[in-house]
């Protein structure tokens, strides 16, 4: 039995999108491929990328998508907006289901109670215990305002 990896189905993904004449989802999976590959070569050693770390990646890109598509907006450059946007959201299907405020509430609940952390300073400690678990599944920006609340 063979394992399909995240990096192998966004390949296939991308050859059936070229085949299929479908410009957008090509351009967006050729861009998270070139990402996970430069991050392969980025250091001192080639290697293969984790499917956390390529999960790690395409969170990134998919950010980057939001963030240029709201840049865009606020220069009134619509269509490029619209463009980033769509980019986005076929990026977000390959990424682990987001979790739900009540989902992330209990996470970082259980984080504080198995690190016994109390008070702001703490927050470090509960985030750095709680990254492993929510691994792509939450934007570190939101996690951080979740601890940063429960810890008052």
């Amino acid at each position: 039995m063979t394992t399909t990896t995240l990096k192998d189905r966004l390949r296939a993904d991308l050859t059936a999108a070229i085949k299929g004449r479908d410009e957008l989802q090509a351009a967006a999976l050729r861009m998270a491929l070139t990402a996970i590959t430069n991050e392969e070569v980025a250091g001192a050693a080639a290697r293969t990328l984790s499917e956390a770390e390529t999960v790690t990646v395409l969170t990134r890109e998919v950010k980057k998508r939001r963030e240029a598509a709201e840049a865009f907006a606020g220069a009134g450059r619509d269509e490029q907006a619209a463009r980033e946007r769509a980019e986005g959201e076929v990026l977000s299907r390959y990424l682990p289901a987001q979790l739900t405020d009540d989902e992330l509430k209990a996470l970082v609940a259980d984080a504080i109670a198995e690190t016994g952390a109390v008070g702001p300073k703490s927050m470090g400690v509960v985030m750095k215990a709680l990254n492993p678990k929510i691994a792509g599944r939450a934007e570190g920006g939101r996690v951080a305002a979740a601890v940063k609340s429960a810890l008052g």
